[in-house]
């Protein structure tokens, strides 16, 4: 059984634990010294010893731990990860009986009532991405409610929890049978290759489905489709599958090509016929401009933080600058779907950014259509920050 610390929150902030704000910070607790092994339960309460909320001590880097329960004499045992669970899986069950539809999150950590940790279906393989020590201590839990569940090929985990933020690379394997990958699963009747055995990323962003089912079913017919920052491709077979004239893929990564070619393949799109560039995405900006390319449909999807030999990039200080890029080789009445997941703004912010842009390249602008996180990847009404993505369908009006 875990020990239980207790903690003292600071005055100003016990009014949002009390109101259902999930995450622990540091800043809103006055004794953080006594924390010691992540994994304890804590207790949060006032100077008047007074209960506010019962979560667990784990470091990411959101903060230092989840809330729970605002119940006191709830037990953090396999009944209480047991009820979480199912009470997710049954809220997709529109997505199980989706015929065109096996790959998706059946749960999506605060959102679903336990912070810290997420599980994603594909094809009846699960995987369950940790993100502190804290909450990879009630693994046996976790693993114990999926085996209950029964019916699954094979569990595969990322811990993604290391002193340096970064992915800890080893055996992704927990139990059941191993999968021979790429596994083929099937998105809105789109098929995508996915390896779960192979780092932190599988291949596909799962929280970007409904994106790409607009823009198979109401963008890309008959349109030059740039895709930028494109990783394995999936935004530009959903193009290529909704009759774009063609398609072209660039992003830095050497594998991101091999990649890309895999996902058009296993549609049964001729890559050939497409146009996949491995480059540094902002030199092919100049590229574009130098040989007057124009696109009809551009999709912005980059990380919110990369480094390259020539640039860094933050989402957070440089999209604007990057929409501007993107303008100039929009064509007349041209689209720009332009993502971000950056959880440290939010949607106006972003909005922001968009006004900005189009301000300084003189340019008029509509916005036809805008996406948050979809249904499978539950939000937490009290955290905002949790509904990171902000997608936005632009067009450019002049």
């Amino acid at each position: 059984m875990k020990s239980v610390v207790e903690l003292k929150v600071k005055a100003n902030a016990i009014r949002n634990y009390q109101n259902g704000y999930p995450l622990i910070t540091k800043d809103t607790i006055k004794n953080v010294e006594v924390l010691k092994e992540e994994g304890n339960i804590v207790h949060l309460t006032d100077d008047s010893n007074q209960f506010i909320a019962k979560g667990y001590y784990g470091k990411q880097n959101k903060g230092i731990g989840w809330i729970l329960t605002r119940n006191k004499n709830t037990k953090i045992d396999y009944s209480f990860f047991k009820n979480k669970i199912l009470i997710a899986i049954n809220k997709r069950q529109s997505y199980y009986d989706d015929l065109q539809t096996n790959a998706f999150r059946i749960f999506n950590g605060e959102g679903d009532g336990v912070g810290g940790f997420t599980i994603d279906y594909y094809d009846g393989y699960y995987v369950i991405n940790w993100y502190s020590e804290g909450i990879y201590a009630y693994k046996e839990q976790v693993i114990r409610v999926l085996d209950e569940l029964g019916d699954y090929k094979a569990i595969y985990e990322k811990k993604r929890f290391d002193t340096k933020g970064q992915y800890l690379d080893d055996d992704d394997f927990v139990k059941g049978e191993r999968g021979e990958f790429p596994i083929i699963v099937t998105e809105n009747g789109i098929r995508y290759a996915a390896y779960l055995n192979d780092g932190a990323m599988t291949g596909i962003f799962l929280d970007q489905h409904d994106v790409r089912k607009a823009i198979r079913d109401r963008y890309a017919k008959g349109k030059h489709v740039l895709n930028t920052f494109s990783y394995t491709g999936a935004f530009s077979v959903a193009a290529a599958l909704g009759g774009a004239e063609k398609t072209t893929s660039v992003d830095l990564a050497k594998r991101s090509k091999s990649k890309t070619i895999e996902q058009f393949s296993v549609n049964g799109i001729d890559y050939e016929a497409q146009d996949i560039r491995v480059m540094d995405v902002f030199d092919y900006f100049k590229y574009a401009k130098r040989k007057n390319l124009k696109f009809d449909l551009i999709i912005l999807d980059p990380p919110s933080f990369a480094r390259s030999k020539k640039h860094t990039f933050s989402t957070a200080k440089d999209y604007p600058a990057l929409l501007k890029d993107t303008i100039e080789i929009t064509d007349k009445n041209g689209v720009i779907v332009a993502s971000t997941n950056n959880a440290t703004f939010g949607m106006k912010k972003f909005k922001g950014f968009v006004e900005k842009a189009f301000k300084e390249m003189k340019v008029g602008y509509s916005i036809l259509e805008e996406f948050r996180l979809p249904g499978d990847f539950m939000v937490h009404k009290d955290f905002p920050q949790g509904n990171y993505l902000k997608v936005l369908v632009i067009q450019k009006k002049n």
